[in-house]
């Protein structure tokens, strides 16, 4: 038996966790660093795209009504015209002038005061200065007024004489090509548009590790609906989608939570809106989101293009522009649910302790480490080795022969490889190795050639 030690300071644990083993290091830190940027290490990488195979296995491969696409980073500005980024994509921020460190100003009006005073910048202004409300970085009360800044990033392109931007968000890359996926692809409403990408934010980023970034990447999804029929029981059925997409990351029950936005802050084009948050060490945060967006989008593209951007229902003979309803999967949110999941202190029956990663096994970023017994038994070594590139045309694996046998199991529980082969003297003779479990440490006998079988079997 095993038990489980309570952990207060598990946030602080999961970044120094994180660069000791290789998943997420703090990006360009020879040079002194660069503010909320980081880089997935080798087993964060692994991590990453078991996440996104998983969600693209679940989204697309496994349905019928859903596409997917890979859209550009840069697009056509009039993109961002049409969708209201160039001119309302804006935070109020107000920079400190002491200390000058900038802050989101409705943030720092909340937390000081209790106020919700989001968009009205002189109310925030004057509540900052009569108030007195103290910098939360050097605790001095000396504020300029707030001010708007746009949020997107802009750029410069050769032979292009106009503005040119980051995406702020990758749902422009699919409604822009609505019309071709109609065209080719012979979809009925309903149906959806995936892709997985990265996305820019020019915005005041307040720390907790890699929740929120300015280059951050997302799993999206437009689904196109009739906009005379049902749309609450989609909306229903999407929300639960997400929650369970969230427990096959590792989250529990009753650690999520639906948060539906007030009417009053709805965007104008939105019916209902809709974020799974989860229960972080640092409190409830959105991890998805979920958005009745209306024919808003649409309707806008096909007004700044000119291109009618419409669905011909041929067993009515009607031809209507369709509602959307946006599920959107934050990729970096996701990875560091799956972190804080899987996160695990224990004591062991002879008062040993060992960190172990549970993550789901279909996640673990190495599925086995293969290990000869002894380092300085040629015999074992070779017989170790060709087992590792009998597995790893298949699954993930790690060959590994430094130091003694404890010490290897103890490296791969920390990174959460699944299961650990060790080849030894009676496997020359008996053609079986010791295959030992991540979760319960039992170890068993199994012959070579059912090892590709077995850890089919067992990593789903």
């Amino acid at each position: 038996m095993t038990e489980e030690k309570k952990d207060d300071n598990l946030m602080e644990k999961i970044v120094s966790f994180c660069k000791r083993r290789g998943f997420v290091f703090p990006s360009s830190e020879i040079y002194g660093g660069f503010a909320n940027s980081y880089s997935y290490g080798p087993y964060g990488t692994q991590l990453k795209n078991n996440i996104k195979k998983l969600w693209w296995k679940k989204v697309v491969q496994e349905r019928m009504d859903i596409v997917g696409i890979d859209g550009p980073i840069m697009l056509n500005s009039k993109l961002w015209e049409a969708s209201g980024h160039t001119s309302g994509f804006n935070d109020a921020m107000v920079d400190c002038k002491k200390c000058k460190k900038r802050f989101r100003a409705d943030h720092i009006v909340e937390e000081a005061t209790g106020k919700d005073l989001e968009g009205q910048l002189e109310a925030m202004t004057k509540v900052l200065k009569e108030e007195k409300v103290k910098c939360p970085e050097c605790g001095e009360s000396d504020w300029t007024n707030v001010r708007e800044m746009n949020m997107m990033f802009k750029t410069e392109m050769n032979g292009y004489y106009g503005d040119v931007y980051l995406r702020p968000e990758t749902a422009g890359a699919i409604f822009i090509e609505f019309k071709n996926i109609i065209d080719s692809m012979r979809v009925k409403v309903p149906f959806g548009i995936a892709q997985i990408g990265k996305a820019f934010r020019n915005e005041i980023v307040a720390g907790n590790f890699i929740f929120r970034l300015r280059e951050f990447e997302q799993m999206e999804i437009e689904y196109f609906i009739d906009p005379e029929k049902d749309w609450e029981t989609i909306f229903e059925n999407w929300t639960i989608f997400q929650e369970e997409f969230a427990m096959a990351l590792g989250a529990k029950k009753e650690d999520l939570r639906r948060y539906e936005h007030a009417k009053e802050k709805l965007s104008h084009y939105s019916r209902k809106t809709v974020d799974i948050e989860y229960r972080f060490p640092f409190g409830f945060g959105e991890l998805f989101g979920l958005a009745h967006r209306g024919d808003f989008d649409l309707s806008q593209h096909a007004k700044f293009s000119g291109k009618k951007l419409e669905y011909f229902d041929a067993e009515n003979n009607r031809r209507f522009i369709p509602h959307v309803i946006e599920p959107t999967f934050g990729l970096d949110r996701s990875i560091l649910l799956a972190l804080l999941a899987a996160y695990r202190e224990e004591k062991l029956e002879d008062d040993s302790e060992r960190v172990v990663m549970k993550f789901p096994k279909y996640l673990a970023p190495i599925k086995a480490a293969i290990f000869p017994l002894l380092k300085n038994k040629p015999e074992l070594v070779a017989k170790a080795k060709e087992i590792y590139n009998s597995l790893k045309m298949e699954f993930m694996c790690e060959f590994d022969d430094n130091g003694n046998i404890g010490k290897r199991y103890r490296r791969q529980d920390e990174i959460g490889t699944p299961y650990c082969i060790t080849v030894d003297f009676e496997t020359l003779e008996d053609g079986a190795v010791t295959v030992r479990d991540r979760d319960t440490m039992e170890q068993k006998r199994i012959k070579i050639e059912e090892l590709n079988s077995f850890l089919k079997e067992n990593l789903k």
